[in-house]
């Protein structure tokens, strides 16, 4: 992702354009699907979807499956373990291999660092949307195996009701005022969220590559001796509640429970000017999907353009967001609620690959502490 660097300036100015559909009320939502559309037509034989790790709160999902729901009558949306990381999501293809049941996921949403990975396990199936074109090359499999969705960047998620200062970098972190306050949203084991926390932690010391990942070990080290780091995987309702006042989080999560939140408390978003880290999700069928045809219609919905401004009213970047814009459908307003993500370090696949082997395998000896899992 290094070589799109230059673009990723240009698409922050253009996402507030399309956030607009926050302020002004949702997109207008397509009309029902009629038959004759072949692959409507076999999936809704199917009749269902299983998707995993999709809260409902992360990018509007809640939306995307609303429009989704009504574009397409017929198809019942199984929804596996909304809080589960990356990782989980490709385990529970492997677990259930030979179950056409309901556990088995049809789609996953992980990490980029993962999807090389699951393609050459054969946990995942090739289909290539009819918006292929649009999607960057640096954020797809070139034979469709996975593809980016959407992006955003790290940031600290802060109860200020909890935090008069809240922090601003991840050296402030460190400071006593902060004491049993710090969580990750996941756990450094499985979470690709919580592997770029660290990592990103690590880049704010000035260390460069794997360095920075064992950089960012001694960080979280410190932190834990500290008394600051709260081992515990949170989310909105553990920074609401005041059981983990700051986490680490991607920006678009950070801003929605603000607003879901509406004042109590209030939370404020900080994105970090060192060590800012940007990280981009993909989208893949599993090689075992049980209703891959309702899995195809998943992903045609995800990237038509309904999909993808349902992300930015979300607070996430869509990954055809640039290719959208030359083309004159995303709203010319502007809306001012995301943070910039000018400066943003984009990891190509290689470099999360060896920075997640060095978290991964040190987080148990050099922090050693085992996240507690949400309830």
């Amino acid at each position: 992702m290094k070589t799109r660097k230059n673009l990723f300036h240009l698409l922050s100015l253009l996402l507030l354009a399309s956030l607009v559909l926050v302020a002004c009320g949702p997109a207008a939502t397509q009309a029902p699907a009629s038959s004759g559309d072949a692959l409507y037509d076999a999936a809704k034989a199917e009749g269902m979807l299983t998707t995993i790790a999709l809260p409902h709160d992360w990018c509007n999902y809640e939306k995307m499956f609303a429009g989704f729901k009504a574009k397409y009558p017929g198809i019942t949306i199984n929804e596996l373990d909304p809080g589960a990381g990356s990782a989980e999501e490709l385990e529970a293809i492997k677990a259930n291999k030979d179950n056409p049941g309901p556990q088995a996921p049809d789609v996953v949403d992980i990490g980029i660092g993962l999807a090389p990975g699951a393609k050459e396990e054969g946990l995942i199936q090739p289909y290539k949307v009819a918006t292929w074109d649009d999607i960057p090359a640096g954020a797809k499999d070139a034979d469709g195996y996975w593809y980016g969705d959407y992006y955003g960047v790290l940031a600290f998620e802060v109860n200020t009701a909890e935090v008069a200062n809240p922090p601003a970098e991840y050296a402030d972190l460190l400071k006593p005022e902060y004491n049993g306050q710090v969580a990750l949203s996941g756990d450094p084991l499985t979470s690709n969220a919580a592997i770029l926390s660290v990592w990103a932690a690590g880049l704010s010391t000035g260390a460069t590559g794997t360095e920075a990942a064992q950089a960012g070990l001694e960080f979280f080290k410190q932190l834990n001796e500290a008394g600051n780091y709260v081992p515990i995987d949170g989310d909105s309702r553990t920074v609401g509640i005041g059981e983990t006042p700051i986490l680490i989080d991607w920006s678009y999560n950070s801003i929605a429970n603000d607003i879901a939140l509406a004042g109590n408390p209030d939370l404020v978003t900080n994105v970090p000017k060192k060590g800012i880290m940007a990280g981009v999700y993909v989208q893949a069928i599993s090689a075992y999907a049980p209703h891959p045809n309702a899995a195809k219609l998943w992903m045609e919905y995800l990237y038509s353009d309904e999909g993808q401004l349902t992300y930015a009213s979300g607070f996430c970047y869509p990954i055809r967001l640039d290719a959208m814009n030359a083309a004159g459908t995303v709203p010319a307003e502007v809306f001012e609620q995301l943070p910039s993500i000018e400066g943003a370090y984009f990891p190509t696949i290689a470099e999360i690959d060896a920075a997640k082997e060095v978290i991964v395998s040190g987080w148990p000896t050099v922090v050693g502490v085992q996240v507690k899992p949400l309830p």
